[in-house]
């Protein structure tokens, strides 16, 4: 097995796990402000006093986070997109992957600085009322829902990729199948994750 075709697998899995799962759980805590700022506040909490947090953040999030990104902006780089060419619908979505995740490694940068090493956040004080309160910023809200987009249509469409090119759907029908279920993704997550948003304005 060579070394190239290692690093797209490595890539292509460390897309869906466990980063589409931080993801998930990523959008089923924000949910919780749709029941309320107590309960918003005790999901963060209880996420907060996980023992050895840390250390999951370091080897499940920011180390998978960083090869993926780092190898994805490689691949990005090297990509050459022929869309005035070749106009069918899956070299259309081949060109919006490589857009989809630049708008996303902006966005994630930009929402780990500021929710994660902030002063707010520094002092321990990520609750309702913080994120509240970026929110109700018109600008801050639009950059937030274009990365939520942006976000969502990386991962639904690396989802499709990654169960074509590790073998799961092998066929035609079985790819086309698997396309209705991620473009579902794509609209599900979309709904969850504007519906946590309206939750905090």
């Amino acid at each position: 097995m060579s070394h190239s075709f290692f690093r797209r697998k490595l890539h292509s899995l460390s897309g869906i796990l466990p980063l589409g799962i931080f993801l998930m759980v990523h959008m089923f805590i924000n949910s919780m402000a749709t029941l309320g700022q107590e309960n918003f506040n005790r999901g963060v909490s209880l996420l907060h006093n996980i023992p050895y947090l840390w250390f999951l953040e370091l080897v499940v999030i920011f180390i998978p986070i960083l090869y993926h990104a780092f190898y994805g902006i490689w691949v990005v780089y090297l990509t050459r997109n022929n869309i005035e060419n070749y106009r069918y619908f899956r070299n259309w979505l081949f060109y919006m992957q490589r857009v989809s995740a630049v708008i996303t490694l902006m966005f994630v940068t930009w929402h780990v600085v500021v929710l994660r090493f902030s002063e707010g956040v520094i002092s321990n004080s990520i609750t309702f009322e913080f994120v509240a309160t970026a929110l109700n910023q018109p600008v801050i809200l639009v950059l937030y829902l274009i990365g939520l987009l942006a976000s969502f249509v990386h991962f639904a469409n690396g989802l499709w990729s990654f169960l074509a090119s590790w073998g799961i759907t092998v066929g035609e029908q079985a790819q086309r199948t698997a396309a209705y279920a991620c473009f579902a993704v794509f609209i599900i997550l979309t709904a969850v994750g504007i519906n946590a948003l309206l939750a905090f304005i």
